[in-house]
């Protein structure tokens, strides 16, 4: 009925995103028993948390006309002043950074941060050139992909695989192959890695700002599980940010998705940018989330929720769910899971899988559980990459409910351990 542009086929079109967000959508507001959600990136409800944003709200609403002006006035484009002065201010006070206001910018949602930050970088360049964004480790966030209104955006590289331990592996950064070349805009990053639970190495993190400043590009860290907050980190890893760098962060992984707040700690110059484009596309960002953390920055409550209740709440969930794999799993069939290093996710591979996981995504769907086929994972590689491991990994997460999580897991076992025996006659 409608012809599409270029623009609109990119976007409009089905990616992975939408069809993750799609089915952890229908499978939240539906509610049902039958449906096992260990595919999306939806933060568990953790009840010290949730206790303390109804005592925000109700703060709020007793405080003269504050939720009046919060759900009535817009912020400038760039984000409330109040909360980027606080926001600069705890980052100087707890991390030494050397970090203003005029360095801090919102944007609705950590995913509208990167399409704003690759598209500013990245693409049809002014003199005709086209450049693209490295991406140093893949498997990298599927919310990435599809997000070009152009062509190829992305250059992946593919990792090493280091075995740490029975059935666990890692993926570590080929630093004797990578090649940064003159059509890089910018390095690329996610720190804990979303979808495998990697943390990237304070080395191989200071190997890529070497590398960044050679070129003269900048190295983006998209920080949406990491420190300061939410610190879903289970290693030991020092935060850093220099000018020649880009941060993300967001309140989503503290437990307010629902407020879409993302912030971008960059230069000035692209700061601005990032609010003009706000400015373009919605005018401003939603301020409630804005709202409810300004105080807990200011005084920093956020970083004491985020060490004493978050990140134990995710260590321990975590645990229990690698404990589940192991036993349901265990003289199966051969499995590896990626070490857990922070994250809402277990990452894993099983080599020589009859089916690809596409298919496993597929079965496991019609049995009520939720996954993500781990292919989609994979994009801006050379189309000559014939990589099989790319084909026999899956992500899910632990943060729905224990029963959930078990549950899911043994159907996991059962589909997999289906397909052997159907290859097998």
């Amino acid at each position: 009925m409608f012809e599409f542009s270029q623009m609109g086929l990119r976007l409009g079109g089905p990616s992975g995103i939408s069809e993750l967000m799609d089915d952890l959508g229908h499978a939240l507001a539906s509610g049902g028993g039958q449906i096992r959600m260990l595919g999306g990136g939806q933060p568990a409800h953790i009840p010290e948390m949730d206790v303390r944003w109804r005592q925000r709200m109700h703060e709020m609403m007793a405080h003269g006309d504050e939720m009046e002006k919060v759900l009535g006035n817009y912020d400038p484009p760039r984000g409330n002043a109040a909360f980027l002065q606080a926001l600069a201010e705890m980052l100087r006070r707890e991390l030494g950074w050397q970090v203003t206001a005029e360095n801090c910018a919102v944007t609705a949602g950590g995913q509208t941060a990167f399409f704003f930050l690759f598209h500013l970088l990245a693409g049809e360049m002014a003199d005709g050139r086209r450049k693209k964004i490295l991406l140093p480790l893949v498997p990298e966030y599927i919310g990435y992909a599809n997000q070009s209104v152009r062509g190829d955006l992305f250059q992946a590289h593919l990792p090493r695989i280091e075995h740490t331990g029975p059935n666990e592996f890692k993926y570590r950064i080929d630093f004797d192959t990578l090649v940064v070349g003159d059509d890089i805009a910018a390095i690329c990053v996610s720190r804990p890695t979303n979808p495998t639970g990697n943390v990237l190495t304070d080395d191989e993190i200071f190997r890529l700002t070497e590398l960044a400043a050679e070129k003269g590009i900048p190295l983006i860290i998209d920080n949406a599980y990491g420190a300061p907050f939410p610190n879903i980190i289970f290693t030991e890893t020092k935060p850093v940010w220099n000018q020649n760098m880009i941060l993300t962060l967001s309140l989503s992984k503290l437990g307010l998705p629902g407020t879409r707040t993302g912030i971008v700690v960059a230069h000035p110059q692209l700061v601005a940018a990032i609010a003009n484009m706000s400015a373009i596309v919605g005018l401003a960002n939603p301020g409630i989330g804005q709202a409810i953390v300004l105080p807990m920055l200011q005084s920093g409550e956020i970083l004491r929720l985020s060490n004493d209740v978050v990140r134990p709440f995710y260590i321990e969930k975590s645990r229990l769910a690698r404990h589940w794999v192991r036993e349901v799993f265990a003289s199966r069939f051969d499995y590896h899971v990626h070490r857990s290093e922070g994250a809402l996710f277990l990452w894993l591979w099983f080599p020589g899988l009859p089916i690809t996981s596409r298919e496993l995504y597929v079965r496991l769907k019609n049995r009520g559980v939720l996954i993500i086929s781990g292919d989609y994972f994979f994009f801006g590689l050379d189309g000559n990459v014939d990589w099989r491991h790319r084909n026999e990994c899956l992500r899910m997460t632990f943060t729905m409910p224990e029963n959930v999580v078990h549950e899911g897991i043994q159907v996991i076992a059962e589909e997999v351990e289906r397909a052997w025996r159907e290859k097998d006659g």
